[in-house]
């Protein structure tokens, strides 16, 4: 098989607009009808053999391989990224016909590990992203947050994702949403930010529309749907939700906005049930990882299985294919 190769030309960022109400205030979201749509998803596009091979491949491209416990060590941390390094083990490579080892989207650890990642990654052209802003809650005071996201930069993150005031949401306060979510672009300079809206937390798919809404409009480059902390984490039809938010604001600006589904994605079939969603909602170009990321750890142990069944026709002990 052939390796779908990533895009690596930089994308545009996005510089967000004033605060807009009439792009999103009279929204409405039909609840049976996204998840009539969601359900479809999986049923209507089947990927089988050398082309399910191809797609775990770049799902492994996509994934921001994620630690964030509260016991981390530098030594964690180093082992995660030699796994970032080389995802599958060699053989498979090679029987896989790929002309070289792919690696995945980003490393994503706290602010205080974002150093001994970095250093473990020199050379490999990996990302380290970091979460930042009171990770999971987002409760500290504003400045707290933005000095956070500075720290974090200092220590060389490439990219942020950082948390919404969930508050701001459910009492729809839009101008304190954006003005927080802008001050917190501002502090990430040139990394990337990915907005994180703990969608289980804002209750109904309208205040999910409008909060990716206003959090694009203040300046995110990634919209992101959970922590993995909240009781409820990325579902279909919250991401669905969220991909035709994205899309509408791409309409009405004209820069594309990637999409990262999180927190409890952890296996191969949940890789290719979110890219067939943004295969079939936004287009081929959003299965590259300048738009499109899975925030996972597990996960990428269950796709390496699924790729060892692929050219060997035996599965392995999910054991055998362990994470750091």
């Amino acid at each position: 098989m052939n390796e779908l190769r990533p895009v690596r030309a930089p994308l545009a960022r996005n510089p967000g607009t004033p605060l807009t109400l009439d792009w999103f205030e009279d929204v409405q979201v039909n609840l049976s009808a996204a998840e009539r749509r969601a359900a479809s998803l999986p049923a209507r596009r089947s990927v089988k053999k050398n082309y399910q091979a191809a797609w775990l491949v770049r799902a492994i491209q996509c994934i921001d391989l994620t630690t964030l416990a509260g016991d981390d060590t530098p030594g964690r941390v180093h082992r995660l990224c030699a796994k970032a390094k080389r995802p599958v083990r060699d053989d498979i490579v090679t029987a896989l016909g790929l002309k070289e080892m792919p690696t995945v989207g980003a490393v994503c650890v706290y602010p205080a590990m974002v150093a001994p990642a970095v250093k473990a990654l020199e050379g490999s052209g990996i990302p380290v992203a970091s979460v930042a802003t009171g990770f999971p809650a987002g409760l500290t005071p504003l400045p707290q947050r933005l000095a956070e996201i500075r720290y974090a930069v200092d220590q060389g993150a490439k990219e942020i994702d950082i948390v919404i005031h969930r508050a701001q949401v459910l009492l729809q306060d839009w101008a304190a949403l954006h003005d927080e979510v802008a001050a917190m672009r501002e502090a990430c300079g040139e990394a990337h930010m990915k907005a994180i809206l703990a969608t289980g937390d804002l209750k109904t798919l309208r205040n999910v529309y409008k909060a990716s809404m206003v959090a694009m409009q203040a300046g995110a480059d990634f919209i992101k749907t959970s922590t993995g902390k909240e009781d409820v984490n990325a579902t279909l039809p919250v991401s669905l939700t969220m991909v035709r938010a994205l899309r509408d604001y791409g309409d009405l600006t004209g820069y594309q906005i990637g999409f990262k589904p999180a927190g409890g994605l952890k296996t191969a079939k949940d890789a290719m049930n979110w890219m067939i969603l943004m295969k079939e909602e936004l287009g081929r170009r959003w299965l590259e990882p300048d738009l499109f990321r899975i925030g996972a750890s597990s996960m990428l142990a269950d796709i390496e299985r699924q790729l060892e069944h692929h050219v060997t026709g035996r599965y392995a002990a999910t054991t055998h294919q362990p994470l750091a």
